[in-house]
């Protein structure tokens, strides 16, 4: 209460207010996946395919060789060029004679690899899929342990 005056009624849950506007809607963007890649690529959208090797190689540097995690053989690795809307269906291999697992996070997924990658063991092939709706330059990298 205010003095000389009147008191003032603080309604201070936010869920009722909430209720009063009729509620909110959630809605995520179009570049998170919504599942297996199976579902975006019958989308009906252009579908961009990125198949990459994850491989170990010795490489040499002034201080002596060291082992360097590529994808394909190369470093950096392959560059990925998709138009805004696209579906990128990536695939990671990993051949059986490599000694690590390997994963890929792609940041222009806006999304996690995993559950639909995480890590791919020796000798097997994952895949994510993701609609590539925000403009940019992206990196992408190992993303070895299931995060």
């Amino acid at each position: 209460p205010q003095i000389g005056g009147t008191a003032l009624e603080v309604n201070a849950d936010p869920l009722a207010k909430v209720a009063n506007m009729g509620g909110l809607e959630l809605v995520m963007p179009e570049a998170y996946a919504s599942g297996p890649c199976a579902d975006l690529l019958d989308s009906g959208r252009p579908v961009v395919n990125f198949d990459i090797t994850g491989e170990s190689v010795t490489l040499p540097s002034l201080s002596g060789d060291y082992s360097a995690m590529t994808f394909s053989g190369q470093i950096p690795g392959p560059t990925l060029r998709v138009t805004q809307g696209d579906v990128v269906h990536m695939t990671l291999t990993i051949p059986s004679d490599e000694v690590t697992q390997h994963g890929n996070d792609m940041h222009a997924s806006q999304m996690p690899s995993k559950p639909y990658m995480g890590a791919v063991n020796i000798g097997e092939t994952g895949e994510y899929c993701f609609i590539a709706e925000v403009p940019g330059v992206f990196k992408y990298h190992c993303s070895g342990v299931n995060i």
